[in-house]
């Protein structure tokens, strides 16, 4: 029978010089192990493969099965998935289980995630000074959670936390974010949530600030990944009021600008949380350099081309909300105001709808031109 080897076997047999059996099998986690250690010797062993072939007498670094499972000959081609399946009911209880859970391969593997997702986010100025959190769901209760007043740009694995559902700290030796509270208000509301993002991205948090809604139906990747930019009214960041709000916005709607503050997406992983999150401010950079174009940007591609973003964000296993609506309603940018004001100025009040006002008037005018009369 062959032998599944862990990360934490893989990694001991490469750090002693050592070669995988022949019949090896890899766990997924052991797989992640190798392709983020880019000075595995999988390229040469992969090579060796291809020339047994002919002499039939090689011998494997890492085992010809491993090799050919890691270089993905011979085999279907995959979309790699990054979510993080638990099994229900399991999570550890006692200390000694939370810190084996808490260090064991698949965790840091997530940590190493994490770490990386922070310095892309901080490399792209979506983070400025210590803002911006991360959290990725790996329990029925427990959830991996970025410290409080780190920059996201020089985290490393050390740096992150294990959290339950409440907010109870769990594992790691610095403090969780306060804000986590708003990312377990999603994930408690929205099975589908397994990972959030947080960041100050310029351009969507510019929409935020202004308190402008993005309008749909413009670009197609934006639509399908991203759905109906929702709006969440401003709330004190890390309060339970704040908690509350978005947790019922963003149960809904995979990226919520939080009026004043900043941008939360969610996604079944942390790769696809960040993704959503670049999505976003790239979309609304589009918008606001289209919206000065003079152009008419009105329904973009119309309610039935619409539906087929709808379609494929289902099948992609993504929530849409506005399934139910009408054509007519799924493209509807009536409220957006392209041009310099992006909001509709209030209406001064015509004088001469005010009696008074228009007696006063009068009546100056006459005492103006009775002293011109005079003189």
């Amino acid at each position: 029978m062959p032998q599944f080897l862990t990360a934490r076997e893989v990694e001991k047999l490469i750090r002693n010089g050592q070669p995988l059996p022949a019949d090896a099998r890899l766990t997924p986690g052991a797989r992640d192990y190798l392709s983020e250690h880019g000075k595995s010797p999988l390229p040469a062993a992969a090579a060796s493969v291809a020339a047994a072939s002919s002499s039939g007498n090689a011998k494997f670094p890492l085992g010809a099965a491993a090799a050919l499972q890691a270089a993905g000959v011979g085999g279907e081609p995959v979309v790699p998935d990054y979510e993080y399946k638990w099994t229900p009911g399991a999570d550890p209880k006692t200390p000694e289980a939370i810190a084996a859970f808490f260090t064991s391969p698949p965790i840091e593997t997530l940590k190493r995630r994490m770490v990386d997702i922070g310095r892309r986010m901080w490399e792209k100025d979506y983070t400025d000074g210590n803002g911006g959190n991360i959290t990725i769901r790996v329990g029925d209760n427990l959830v991996l959670c970025t410290p409080t007043l780190i920059s996201k740009g020089f985290m490393t694995t050390g740096d992150i936390g294990l959290i339950d559902m409440d907010g109870r700290q769990l594992a790691g030796r610095r403090k969780r974010t306060s804000e986590a509270m708003t990312h377990l208000a999603i994930m408690k509301r929205q099975p589908l949530c397994k990972s959030c993002v947080h960041a100050h991205p310029p351009h969507a948090t510019a929409f935020a600030v202004a308190r402008v809604q993005p309008p749909t139906c413009l670009i197609p990747e934006a639509d399908i990944f991203l759905g109906k930019i929702a709006l969440a009214r401003y709330e004190t960041p890390g309060t339970p009021e704040m908690a509350a709000t978005v947790g019922e916005t963003g149960k809904d709607n995979q990226c919520v600008l939080m009026l004043n503050h900043g941008v939360i997406t969610w996604g079944k992983d942390v790769e696809d949380a960040y993704w959503k999150m670049e999505n976003a401010d790239a979309y609304c950079k589009t918008i606001w350099i289209a919206s000065q174009l003079g152009g008419e940007i009105g329904d973009g591609v119309g309610g039935a081309k619409a539906r087929d973003f709808i379609k494929i964000r289902k099948a992609l296993g993504m929530p849409d909300n506005r399934d139910g609506l009408k054509e007519c309603e799924l493209c509807d940018n009536s409220d957006f105001r392209p041009g310099v004001l992006c909001r509709v100025p209030d209406t001064p009040a015509d004088p001469a709808a005010n009696p008074e006002i228009e007696a006063l008037v009068s009546k100056l005018t006459g005492e103006i031109l009775k002293q011109l009369a005079a003189k």
